[in-house]
């Protein structure tokens, strides 16, 4: 258990938060969220002993393995299956002690080092290191490259796996989608959810958190505190927490108005003076209630596109990719006003050398691209983070866009972006990742496109941000392409998806539950022995397509029976919730209402029965359905 009692953490003279008092059981799922600089990191430092509790006490088990992400990789000459390796910390222990018994022919001691070494699977390790770095997108050939030979985000996935390689007691993960693409964040939460320790998770990916977390622990306005459930179940509650804070808050409000007019009038006569004294009094003594606040610091839209041409762009028979190799084969695209697409596919199958072609950032093999004499392109990639003006200001950018534009239209522009005040004038380069990215955000916003181009616009922006940036693209009347591993941004703002995958670009018919039916099914087929590879060759496509048809069918009942508990614990979560609530009321547990308590008690243990049961079944489904994946 991981006990917090009366925790404060400081940073500075800033008070992070404080009051934090719960507890955190053995193989649970924690959610950690809150606004950027709430204190979530902090939390996890003092959990890796980095850092004190500046107030109250933190205690947990002795010699628990605590596992987290290194945020640093060296250029190291080693392999990258061997830096995974690495993440087994007594693995490489008893692998240095078998060497030095083997050098001392100790036969007695050999022996039972290899029996230690076969308890903690030892000889199944290369293998697990192996499985763990395909599922994050590593080839075979790359497990065996240096660590120097990587980027910086495929070091970071180095980083992952070997944090995810420790047989760790307790997990810490900080943003750990952050560096993916969708095919490995799918992969990324179905081993977490099996991970048999204890989990303590910040992202800012709903689907994410919902899937994984069975609690959530938020910071907001200098406390911590703890729900039960995912993070949907989260929001409701909070809402519901809020709610009533607003209700007592103005309840609160009314009743001092009554008193401090009565003290008004009163104060000043002689036969009403102490009974003023005494509401004065009971005014210093009342606890007062904060007003609910939860208001998001961001708020934009995107505005009409002045023009709309149709099509906008049209790409024919086009191959994409570079000098002496080509990624995707003859592309045919045609977009209109109001198209709203997202693209699918394994990395490196060449999504983002199709936006690239499709903004005109890079020219295609061969074919033709036609755009519409008023198309204006919102292009937004990662890259373009590094083509900010480091020396400059948020507002001197927006200024570049529009010279005749007052600075108080400017500054109330980038205000919906959270850049306020002071903010507009800092310089760029001390900005985080996620800063950057809104000022990116913002100067395309204000670019007002009617074709938005997005490759991966969620990285670094926190939930507030991503949530207000679903509701514009709703909202946004042109036409857009998008790739995302955020499954709540493509569920929320694209109706039609594209699949590119084995050189081709085609329509993918199906939602993102079956892409992952249809990934899994890819890699069944990948790692299916064959004996010269005539067998696979002799499948035609229409077979190809025929039975992956039939295979989603087949997996269907098992996918509808995952959906249909995963509704039954959402609806007892809920039940649960408002029963505990009630239960909460001091007024209950009088003599008087002794009926009612033994009713809702008798509810309560239904419901609990009922969401045992509904779990039972979640897990016996998604059991059954990973076993036929």
């Amino acid at each position: 258990m991981l006990n917090f009692k009366n925790i404060a953490i400081r940073r500075g003279n800033r008070l992070l938060f404080s009051g934090a008092s719960f507890t955190i059981h053995k193989g649970q799922k924690i959610g950690l969220t809150g606004a950027n600089g709430a204190g979530k990191s902090s939390l996890f430092a003092l959990l890796r002993d980095e850092l004190h509790a500046d107030e109250g006490e933190f205690s947990m088990p002795p010699n628990l393995e605590v596992a987290h992400v290194a945020q640093e990789t060296p250029a190291l000459s080693c392999s990258a299956l061997d830096y995974v390796l690495d993440g087994d910390r007594e693995l490489r222990q008893l692998q240095q002690q078998l060497a030095q018994a083997e050098q001392a022919h100790d036969g007695l001691k050999l022996a039972e080092l290899h029996s230690l070494f076969d308890h903690i699977g030892g000889y199944t390790a290369q293998s697990r290191a192996s499985r763990l770095l395909n599922g994050l997108g590593f080839s075979a050939a790359q497990e065996q490259q240096p660590v120097s030979d990587f980027s910086g985000g495929w070091r970071m996935r180095l980083n992952l796996a070997q944090a995810l390689m420790c047989r760790s007691d307790v997990l810490l993960l900080d943003e750990p989608t952050n560096h993916l693409d969708l095919d490995a964040v799918i992969w990324l939460q179905d081993w977490l959810i099996r991970y048999p320790g204890t989990l303590m998770l910040i992202s800012h990916d709903r689907d994410f958190l919902d899937t994984i977390t069975d609690h959530i622990v938020h910071i907001e306005q200098g406390r911590a505190e703890i729900y039960t459930g995912n993070y949907s179940d989260f929001e409701r509650m909070r809402a519901e927490k809020l709610a009533q804070q607003q209700s007592a808050y103005e309840k609160q409000q009314r009743e001092i108005a009554h008193i401090q007019s009565f003290i008004d009038r009163f104060k000043a006569q002689a036969t009403k003076a102490r009974q003023a004294q005494s509401r004065i009094k009971s005014l210093e003594r009342m606890e007062l209630i904060a007003q609910a606040h939860v208001d998001s610091p961001f708020s934009f839209s995107f505005p009409p596109p002045q023009k709309m041409p149709n099509p906008l762009l049209q790409i024919e028979d086009a191959d994409i990719g570079y000098p002496g190799k080509t990624v995707i084969n003859n592309v045919s695209l045609s977009i209109s006003p109001g198209d709203r697409i997202g693209l699918l596919g394994p990395n490196g199958a060449g999504k983002s050398s199709l936006i690239k072609v499709l903004s005109q950032q890079m020219a295609a093999l061969t074919g033709k691209l036609r755009t519409a004499q008023d198309l204006h392109i919102g292009y937004f990639a990662q890259h373009q983070l590094e083509q900010l003006r480091l020396d400059q200001t948020p507002l001197w950018h927006l200024q570049q866009l529009d010279k005749q534009a007052t600075e108080k239209d400017l500054r109330n522009f980038l205000g919906g972006f959270d850049f306020r005040g002071d903010k507009v004038n800092e310089a760029v380069e001390p900005f985080s990742g996620g800063e950057k990215a809104r000022l990116v955000l913002a100067l395309l916003v204000y670019q007002n496109p009617n074709l938005l181009l997005l490759d991966e616009p969620t990285n670094h922006l926190d939930l507030e941000m991503r949530h207000a940036l679903s509701v514009a693209l709703q909202d946004y009347q042109g036409a857009m392409v998008v790739v995302s591993h955020d499954r709540h941004l493509l569920r929320s703002v694209t109706d039609q998806l594209w699949l590119v995958a084995g050189g081709k670009l085609q329509p993918f018919d199906g939602d993102l539950d079956d892409y992952k039916l249809w990934l899994a099914e890819q890699k069944r087929q990948a790692e299916a022995p064959t004996d010269d590879g005539s067998a696979a060759s002799a499948v035609s496509r229409k077979d190809q397509r025929k039975l992956d048809a039939e295979r989603r069918q087949r997996l269907k009942p098992l996918l509808d029976a995952v959906k249909k508990a995963e509704a039954a614990m959402e609806k007892y979560h809920q039940q649960q919730q408002a029963l505990e609530q009630q239960l909460a009321d001091p007024e209950l547990y009088n003599d008087a209402n002794k009926a009612q308590l033994k009713q809702l008690l008798s509810q309560k243990a239904e419901v609990d029965a009922g969401l045992q049961q509904a779990e039972q079944d979640w897990m016996a489904a998604e059991e059954q359905l990973q076993q036929q994946e």
